[in-house]
């Protein structure tokens, strides 16, 4: 429902910004007999957007909900990364562990937070229990420690990987938005050739349509596409340092029960 509100907010800024904004009768030289705004100001940009069309508003909607969720998966996944540095988390707890302090390696835990830090508390705190526990055989030890360390996971990657598909899904149309903006604007351009000699201001407006809204379709695009492989890299370097704890505490677990 956040994200849902957070995109209709998007389109209506988008809306607000194409009339108020870029739509301010200072970007123009005047009005015509129809009541549309003539050329921009020389050498202003934002009554050159504006003349992209009613398809504006729609790209302007798009590049702010990928900036808005870009900055929300910036925040989500340094906070899930915790205080400290991983690497230098990971190795600590190995050295705990091999050590057989798990309550310092707890405590290690609690002073990281993020993600990671969450999902090795939860296989220590099983890794006591079944080191405590003497109604269990070795093996079964083994599979319910797994077991933990996998549900803890698996709670965890859903909020690393939240929003990443409206991310993916806006890389895809805005592109699709612009290209709409860019058939408008050839078509417009085309109908000022009909006539035997072509209206030269009607053939730049549409050649004008349409090249601003391929620009603002294409920088939606390219953007979201960066930013959405690097969250997954971020996403696949952090379940490897998951597994790489996990592992790490399932095998000191079964090296050193009986």
């Amino acid at each position: 429902m956040v994200a849902s509100l957070t995109i209709a907010i998007a389109v209506v800024i988008g809306f607000i910004v194409y009339y108020k904004i870029l739509g301010n009768p200072a970007n123009f030289e005047g009005i015509d007999k129809e009541g549309e705004f003539t050329e921009p100001v020389d050498g202003n940009i934002l009554g050159t957007i504006y003349k992209g069309g009613f398809i504006v508003p729609f790209l302007i909607a798009v590049n702010l909900t990928v900036i808005i969720f870009v900055i929300e998966r910036f925040i989500t996944l340094s906070r899930s990364k915790g205080r400290g540095n991983i690497n230098r988390f990971i190795v600590k707890i190995k050295s705990l562990v091999e050590a057989g302090d798990t309550t310092s390696a707890i405590e290690e835990c609690d002073k990281q937070k993020g993600s990671l830090a969450n999902v090795v508390r939860a296989g220590l705190e099983k890794y006591d229990a079944m080191a405590a526990d003497t109604s269990l055989d070795k093996e079964k030890k083994v599979e319910i420690l797994k077991s933990e360390l996998e549900e803890a996971t698996a709670l965890e990657l859903p909020m690393l990987s939240k929003n990443l598909v409206i991310i993916s899904t806006c890389a895809s149309i805005g592109t699709l938005i612009g290209l709409i903006g860019t058939v408008l604007g050839m078509i417009k351009s085309f109908s000022a050739m009909q006539s035997g000699a072509p209206d030269p201001g009607k053939l730049a407006l549409g050649i004008s349509e349409a090249l601003i809204n391929t620009f603002l379709g294409i920088f939606a695009s390219t953007i979201a596409i960066i930013c959405y492989n690097y969250f997954s890299t971020k996403i696949d370097q952090m379940t490897h340092s998951i597994d790489e704890a996990g592992f790490s505490i399932v095998q000191n677990f079964s090296a050193t029960q009986k």
